[in-house]
């Protein structure tokens, strides 16, 4: 996604890392079909993201007509981040053996089709299970998409392919939020659900027409087992588990923010519309900008040093969104935007990196303990609104930052002693 994450791209899919095509039988900008299978996937990223978070700028609204408080109605996100969260890394091992087309399409299908089902729900509990579901199935596009494009797409051509993949899922998550803020406004918040059901319905439909049918698949056989040594080692390697911490992490500020920024907007004093409040999601795009700008951190400070500065950016947001003036408020959704973004990007390209095998597991691992955080962030968020006011979730998103700054000293830490000691060995020896 972005992930809603505009990080860098992840491989999720393989148990094991398929032999390498011929790259006369894969896709580039000049070669047919590379536009169409690029715009199929722009348009799984739409609406995967369109769907996933398609309650949250309308949590007000769902409080009101149901009567609950906003932490029951966070409950609408949480569910659906939580079950993708949780389906990920099985997601990923059903597509390395009936294929990525197929699981794309069987997800995208069952989404959009609970997604037309979803203004209907009765009540809000029934509305948090078929969200719940809902995020299940969705769990099989980032299980996929990625695993998709490193077989089909010649590598000199793979950012570019993945980077419109991902733009898909930034526009998706910004756009479904637009969009449901002003239908709600005019028709209600299930006409604004309905809205996007349809919008997923035209992307699920582009999608099947236009992507080529795999060429370089080639299915494997489900091995519980190997999947489970090779997850087993990833958790038990310190410097992999301080990644996925650290995007779990700076995902609950981010779900924490945006999931109750909507009751700070509508409420006292600023008393905004919820056209206008959807239309503060316009914001994403600071993301895709900071998260393009990453790498260049990392170039200039060192991934510490871009952690460190992601941090310090988030935090002044934090800060600076508690001030009663809207200018102000807006600033701190950009800046917190802009360093969450910054700091996903950072600790999700590292985790590709820090993996010498088993990439597919790690970066499933990373998505997981991410949308995790995701879903604890709307949860914890909306309780800390509802006991301590906007101040509270302020308090919260600190905690967090806190929690991204104690794992980074940490890993500093480790590293010096780890440097050390080749030294301390070599002057035993000599004494």
């Amino acid at each position: 996604m972005p992930s809603a994450s505009t990080g860098a791209p992840t491989t999720v899919g393989a148990l094991s890392s398929p032999s390498p095509e011929p790259t006369s039988s894969r896709l580039a900008p000049k070669v047919p079909g590379y536009r169409r299978m690029s715009f199929a996937l722009f348009t799984a990223g739409v609406a995967t993201f369109a769907l996933l978070y398609s309650t949250q700028a309308l949590l007000p609204a769902v409080s009101d007509d149901f009567g609950v408080t906003a932490s029951a109605a966070s409950w609408t996100v949480s569910a659906a981040t939580g079950a993708l969260a949780l389906c990920v890394l099985p997601l990923s091992a059903l597509s390395e053996r009936f294929g990525r087309v197929r699981l794309m399409t069987v997800s995208l299908v069952v989404a959009t089709v609970l997604g037309l089902l979803v203004p209907f729900a009765p009540g809000p509990e029934w509305l948090v299970a078929l969200r719940a579901v809902q995020g299940a199935a969705l769990a099989g596009i980032p299980a996929s998409a990625m695993a998709y494009l490193a077989e089909e797409v010649r590598p000199k051509a793979l950012v570019a392919a993945i980077g419109l993949f991902v733009a898909g899922n930034s526009i998706g998550g910004m756009s479904g939020r637009i969009v449901t803020g002003w239908v709600a406004q005019l028709w209600g918040w299930r006409a604004a659900l309905a809205a996007v059901g349809l919008m997923a319905v035209v992307c699920t439909v582009a999608f099947r027409l236009l992507l080529p049918k795999a060429r370089n698949f080639t299915p494997g056989s489900l091995n519980p087992s190997a999947l489970a040594r090779t997850v087993r080692a990833h958790l038990s390697d310190p410097l992999l588990m301080r990644l996925y911490g650290i995007g779990a992490l700076f995902m609950t500020v981010f779900g924490a923010v945006y999931t109750v920024i909507g009751y700070r907007l509508v409420d006292a004093p600023f008393g905004l519309p919820q056209g206008v409040v959807g239309s503060v999601f316009l914001v994403y795009l600071v993301g895709t900008v900071s998260s393009a700008a990453a790498g260049r951190l990392v170039g200039r400070l060192g991934r510490r040093g871009a952690l460190y500065l992601a941090v310090g950016t988030t935090t002044a947001g934090l800060l600076l969104s508690l001030a009663d003036s809207l200018p102000a408020v807006l600033l701190g959704l950009v800046l917190i935007t802009a360093g969450f973004f910054a700091g996903h990007a950072v600790a999700s390209s590292s985790v590709s990196r820090t993996a010498t095998t088993g990439r597919a597991q790690a970066s499933a691992l990373y998505q997981s303990a991410y949308y995790l955080g995701s879903s604890a962030g709307g949860t914890l968020g909306a309780v800390a609104f509802h006991s301590g006011g906007w101040a509270g979730t302020v308090l919260l998103g600190l905690l967090a930052v806190l929690g991204v700054v104690s794992i980074t000293l940490y890993g500093s830490y480790a590293a010096r002693v780890r440097e050390r000691r080749p030294v301390l060995s070599a002057a035993a020896v000599r004494h």
